[in-house]
């Protein structure tokens, strides 16, 4: 069974003249107990979920099974809205009050001082922006009228001499390894927004990416070899070029998937070419060091 709180009625007045006593003098133990429990009561009503040892000497105890049923009402839907800390990759800007500083007095009341909160206040701000972002350094250059000397400025401390840096050869990667868009798209998109990147590029980048990380495919051929479990499929594949064995009769090119169970461990490997999927894992099986055929 249910229970109710405890109605409490507040006398306007009365509380008026209880305020108005501690002008002359000390209260009394009765107004005292007045303003204690219109507290404790108004402090109830704004949080209800406050549970303090005052609170709990002035006014009932909730019944258990109330609370319970208060709890199990299910939260309003968020709508799709992401709390400030799930952006975790998004630039952090701390802005500063214009006209206070920690340990500044209070401009409201003028007797306490201000202290810094621990939670600031958020504001998140989305805009967009090319998935690569190319930045033109203008050096001047002065000539001399006399000796035609010409002398240019030197380029800025820390852009490097290549053209791509780093992040923009992993952007590239991502877009197409990890979410599958194709070169070809890629080249649209960037010159739509003024950045030219021709897909032959971008293929030349991702080679020349791929010849550090080799070794990284070689150890997981050699670990997937070792796997308790395997799976394989293979499905048909458009390739522009493909070197052939000149006794080779085959004309298909296909990509074969292999996930091989290791442990806690999938491993996927994918190969490309006129393999089929049974013959690229035989591949894997027998191999103990270096890449499969």
């Amino acid at each position: 069974m249910q229970t109710s709180r405890r109605r409490l009625n507040v006398d306007v007045e009365e509380l008026d003249r209880v305020i108005d006593a501690a002008e002359d003098g000390p209260l009394s133990k009765s107004d005292c107990q007045k303003l204690k429990t219109t507290l404790h009561a108004l402090v109830e009503r704004l949080a209800p979920k406050r549970n303090t040892e005052k609170t709990n000497s002035v006014l009932e105890p909730k019944n258990s099974s109330f609370t319970e049923a208060e709890s199990a009402e299910p939260k309003p839907a968020g709508h799709g809205r992401n709390a400030a800390s799930a952006f975790t990759g998004a630039e952090k800007v701390s802005v500063q009050h214009a006209q206070l500083k920690p340990g500044d007095p209070c401009p409201e009341c003028r007797e306490g001082r201000v202290y810094r909160q621990k939670e600031p206040k958020t504001l998140i701000r989305i805009v967009g922006q090319a998935p690569l972002k190319a930045t033109v350094f203008e050096m001047e250059r002065l000539r001399c009228n006399g000796c035609c000397q010409v002398f240019t400025a030197a380029e800025p401390a820390g852009v490097g001499a290549g053209k791509y840096d780093t992040t923009a050869v992993a952007m590239i990667a991502l877009l197409k390894y990890g979410t599958g868009m194709p070169f070809n798209r890629m080249e649209r998109l960037e010159t739509q927004l003024g950045i030219p990147l021709p897909a032959a590029t971008q293929w030349e980048l991702m080679e020349r990416a791929a010849k550090p990380i080799e070794p990284v495919l070689d150890e997981f051929i050699r670990r997937a070899a070792q796997g308790g479990v395997m799976h394989n499929d293979d499905t048909s594949m458009r390739v522009l070029k493909l070197v052939r064995s000149t006794d080779d009769g085959r004309t298909g090119v296909f990509t074969s998937g292999i996930v091989s169970i290791l442990g806690g461990w999938k491993i996927a490997l994918y190969f490309t070419g006129w393999k089929h999927a049974g013959e690229n894992l035989a591949d894997v099986l027998k191999t103990t060091r270096g890449r499969a055929g």
